[in-house]
């Protein structure tokens, strides 16, 4: 018998940021996966890629003028809209899982909230821009307490960083799912690997620089190696800007390459000429937790990987796996150790990670997420 069962009907909500990869990959991966989605959104956040450095009374108003205005025509989309079997909010959804929380409990339709990351550790513990004795910090955390009660379910990246929603915001450990980020295969599709004998080999570290990143640790690392012949590639800048600089400038490296920044669609092109890219490696409790985009990134491209080891990237890993190198978190020794003995390996051309990219296909994170929101629908449908 054909499956009569109709199609999960489902709406994203809210002001979710659309220049995240992670926002874009589970839209389109619920629909690739046959889920009706339909949208409800607001952008309020246009091409500002790093939120915390958004400076400035100006800025900031105009933040929240943009706010104010987005939820009034987001109400009355949503009550236009024919009654969803669950509602989902992306990134960043702290405050919309709030504003919807009423009006979802009116229509009885549950609330799926793509956490992805919690502001009171990113802001207070993991960069530290505030105490957390500070009213900011109190109020961060009061917020997030509030929407993990509002959502139905809580969704992360890994198991990890639900763990750490269970522990600090005391949510029960079912009410949590993980869903890998991923990467828009698209833009990061696998490349034969070659490399020129007659260039140096090379050494790419992309993304925004952040403590989560580890950037002293790969200029450590540099430094290290600077006798040899390596190409150091750093592309970004961010909230460790100055400290960067500060160690560029008291002890230069010939040998690296720092470029502010590039297109998105370009990272790819850079992927494709280094000999080994890098992920993270502070040693912080966030690194911890989480697999970053440019990690799946990088894999999708079939490229030699270093990142550190960690509890959230053992998920993702095999227990032999021979073309991702983990190196303990803060360690430049043992990312230079690492790096020299990829250089004196023979990797396949073709084919890199392929057993890992089906773990976070397009398909494989769609049939993920629609299980989470088949769940959650079914729950509500049992109680009402």
């Amino acid at each position: 018998m054909p499956n009569t069962t109709p199609p999960l009907r489902v709406l994203a909500w809210g002001t979710y940021d659309l220049s995240k990869p992670r926002v874009r990959i589970l839209l389109r991966s619920l629909r690739e996966v046959g889920t009706e989605v339909t949208e409800c959104h607001a952008d309020v956040w246009g091409q500002t890629i790093d939120k915390s450095q958004v400076k400035g009374w100006m800025d900031r108003l105009q933040f929240l003028l943009r706010w104010l205005l987005a939820y009034p025509r987001l109400l009355w989309c949503w009550f236009r809209k024919p009654t969803p079997d669950v509602v989902v909010v992306g990134y960043l959804g702290q405050i919309d899982v709030l504003i919807l929380w009423p009006f979802a409990k009116l229509r009885r339709t549950p609330i799926v909230w793509d956490a992805f990351l919690s502001l009171y550790n990113t802001v207070i513990e993991d960069r530290k821009m505030f105490s957390p004795k500070h009213p900011v910090a109190w109020a961060l955390y009061a917020l997030e307490w509030l929407a993990c009660r509002a959502a139905d379910r809580v969704v992360l990246d890994t198991r990890a960083h639900a763990h750490y929603f269970v522990e600090r915001f005391k949510i029960p450990v079912e009410k949590t799912d993980s869903v890998f980020v991923g990467a828009e295969d698209d833009k990061f599709q696998a490349l034969e690997r070659s490399r020129d004998p007659q260039q140096p080999f090379t050494v790419l570290f992309y993304g925004q620089f952040i403590p989560l990143h580890g950037i002293p640790t790969i200029i450590k690392a540099a430094r290290l190696l600077k006798h040899e012949e390596i190409r150091w590639v750093l592309i970004g800048k961010g909230q460790e800007e100055a400290l960067v600089r500060s160690m560029l400038d008291e002890e230069p490296l010939d040998q690296l390459e720092w470029i502010p920044w590039v297109n998105y669609e370009e990272l790819i092109n850079w992927i494709g000429r280094a000999d080994v890219c890098l992920g993270i490696f502070d040693d912080g409790e966030k690194a911890s937790r989480v697999i970053p985009n440019k990690v799946f990134q990088v894999l999708s491209a079939g490229k030699p990987l270093i990142t550190r080891d960690s509890s959230a990237i053992r998920e993702l890993l095999e227990e032999d796996e021979k073309s991702v190198w983990l190196v303990s978190p803060d360690a430049p020794n043992d990312l230079a150790r690492a790096i020299s003995n990829i250089r004196n390996q023979t990797l396949p051309r073709t084919g890199l990670h392929k057993h890992l990219i089906e773990k976070f296909s397009i398909p494989a994170i769609g049939n993920s997420l629609a299980n989470i929101l088949n769940l959650a629908s079914a729950a509500q449908k049992t109680h009402r």
